[in-house]
């Protein structure tokens, strides 16, 4: 069994790229549903799927992941638009003050920590203090970056929304920005202990700056102008390309340019969610269901970078120190700048749970800074961030479930059709509804509906079993066409009943079929029986009965901060 499945790996290694995006994002799919069911974010599935593919199969080769850098780009650029979707104004004029304590007590604490533990690490297996300090510093720097990847899809699986939330939101959509700051600094450090092409600090710290500023206003005009086209049309499929075509003309622009992809991007959201025109709303559906499968493979890549074959005890050592680090020094970080800002009770003690994923960008600055070192020393520092981001992306996820679920936030950002997803028939339908028996006369057929407003009557026999209908139509044409005697009963006037549903239908299957008979009422019966009355199902009621609980839902939510839903 051992040689078949052996020849099998042989014989998918050097597949064609859309060959391997094609297996990488089914069998992830697959996997992430399985982690999904145990309670576990399915991100975690999809980063496992990509190790098993890429260092432990070797389907996904090292080589082939260089490859696909213009599809992390792509992901990247449509997270952060769709990150500063979020970023609605009322959001900064409530919290504007306190994202700012959170993002530069979280980021220095972790820089701080990671610094001073990565130190004392090397001191042990290298001789001086110059290139231990050197790497500490550099590392110090790249943790400071939260994956806003891996952050948000949680937040989006969960349905989060809340204080925690927003604020979660805002401090990884801007940790871009912080993480460039203080890269800047760490690798001018770096480079001036190591003599490798230092920089003076001011230089390195205007290029940052730079990166920060040309991101946000190269972003920020090309909102505006795809908000007044997308105002100037109505059709969805439009909507998409056009939004799309923005969002990968500022990637590409970025990347010309050598600005943060992210950031850019982000400022392109953030200004058309804010500009409130007509398309915006679709512009942003569009763009979440487009997204869906591109992060799953996404996610399979961080999976399948991580290479095992030269781990050392001093890698392990400086991973530990690096990944508790960024954890503790996050974790307390988020605590202090929260209770310094005075945010709210949940988001002081759970925020920083929400806080350790790494990702892209951390691996990306690491590979640029790793080129002052000699090639020894780089490969080193390449391999403990790798390694400590994969680590970080397994507990991440989870941590963010955590802090969301004890913050009470998952679950509130909920639409219509999450519901219906979800609902059966029997959770919906009117079981209260007035019935009338076949035998009942006209004049009792007449007080029962005068004493009630439905517009839909079941009849039923002596033992409850459905028999037919009467509506207030079907009464009119009773009183139009027969004679009017005290011998008439309901028999008489019911029709037959042409389509039931039974309890345990989904009621996304009963909507669908409802639609597509024209029906406005449906009766419903047991599950077991198959013909005893149970009640009815109404689309008006259905849509009046989801509608409430949206609402209801984002009400608990906003009324935790005090923004009002809209």
């Amino acid at each position: 069994m051992f040689e078949i499945i052996r020849s099998v790996v042989d014989h998918l290694q050097g597949l064609n790229p859309i060959l391997i995006i094609g297996l990488g994002m089914l069998f992830a799919a697959f996997l992430g549903r399985i982690f999904q069911r145990f309670h576990i974010p399915q991100i975690v599935g999809y980063v496992v799927m990509g190790i098993l593919l890429g260092p432990v199969s070797g389907i996904i080769s090292p080589e082939e992941i260089s490859h696909f850098e213009l599809f992390n780009m792509l992901a990247l650029g449509l997270i952060g638009f769709l990150i500063g979707g979020e970023l609605k104004a009322e959001i900064f004029t409530k919290l504007g003050k306190q994202v700012f304590w959170v993002l530069l007590f979280e980021g220095l604490s972790a820089f701080l920590l990671v610094g001073i533990l990565s130190y004392v690490v090397m001191q042990f297996f290298f001789d001086g203090w110059q290139t231990p300090l050197a790497v500490a510093v550099v590392f110090a720097a790249i943790c400071a970056a939260t994956d806003p990847a891996s952050t948000v899809s949680v937040l989006w699986e969960y349905k989060a929304r809340g204080p925690l939330t927003t604020m979660l939101t805002a401090v990884v959509a801007l940790d871009d920005a912080l993480a460039l700051v203080l890269y800047a600094i760490g690798v001018s450090v770096a480079g001036v202990i190591t003599g490798h092409g230092g920089e003076k600090f001011i230089v390195a710290l205007g290029f940052a700056f730079y990166h920060i500023l040309a991101s946000l206003a190269i972003g920020s005009a090309a909102g505006w102008l795809l908000s007044w086209i997308l105002n100037k049309i109505d059709d969805a499929e439009r909507n998409l390309i056009y939004s799309l075509g923005f969002v990968m003309l500022l990637i590409g622009l970025s990347m010309k340019i050598h600005l943060d992809v992210i950031l850019t991007s982000m400022s392109l959201g953030l200004v058309l969610i804010n500009t409130k025109s007509r398309g915006t709303k679709t512009s942003f559906e569009v763009m979440h269901r487009f997204i869906a499968p591109i992060y799953v493979f996404f996610f399979v890549l961080v999976g399948a970078r991580l290479q095992v074959a030269n781990v050392n005890f001093m890698i392990i050592m400086l991973v530990v120190a690096y990944v508790f680090g960024s954890i503790f020094g996050k974790t307390i970080g988020s605590y202090l700048g929260a209770s310094y800002s005075n945010t709210t009770k949940s988001v002081r003690k759970y925020l920083g749970f929400c806080l350790y994923p790494q990702g892209g960008i951390a691996i990306g600055l690491l590979i640029v800074a790793s080129n002052r070192f000699e090639p020894e020393i780089g490969s080193i520092m390449l391999l403990v961030v790798i390694i400590g981001a994969f680590v970080l992306q397994i507990i991440g996820p989870i941590g963010v479930k955590f802090g969301a679920g004890k913050a009470g936030e998952l679950g509130l950002n909920i639409t219509e059709e999450d519901l219906i997803k979800v609902y059966n028939v029997s959770d919906l339908m009117d079981s209260g509804v007035p019935v009338i028996s076949a035998g009942m006369t006209l004049s009792g057929v007449i007080k029962v509906v005068s004493d009630t407003d439905s517009y839909y009557y079941s009849v039923v026999d002596s033992e409850n079993k459905l028999i037919g209908a009467i509506t207030l139509d079907g009464i009119r044409n009773t009183f139009a066409t027969q004679e009017l005697n005290d011998w008439l009963v309901a028999m008489d006037m019911m029709e037959p009943v042409g389509y039931m549903l039974t309890e345990d239908v989904g009621l996304r299957e009963a909507i669908s079929k409802m639609k597509h008979l024209d029906l406005e009422y449906v009766p419903v019966i047991d599950t077991e029986d198959g013909a005893n009355f149970k009640g009815v199902l109404g689309s008006r009621g259905v849509h009046r009965q989801l509608s409430a609980e949206v609402l209801a839902k984002q009400k608990e939510a906003d009324s935790m901060y005090g923004i009002s839903a809209g």
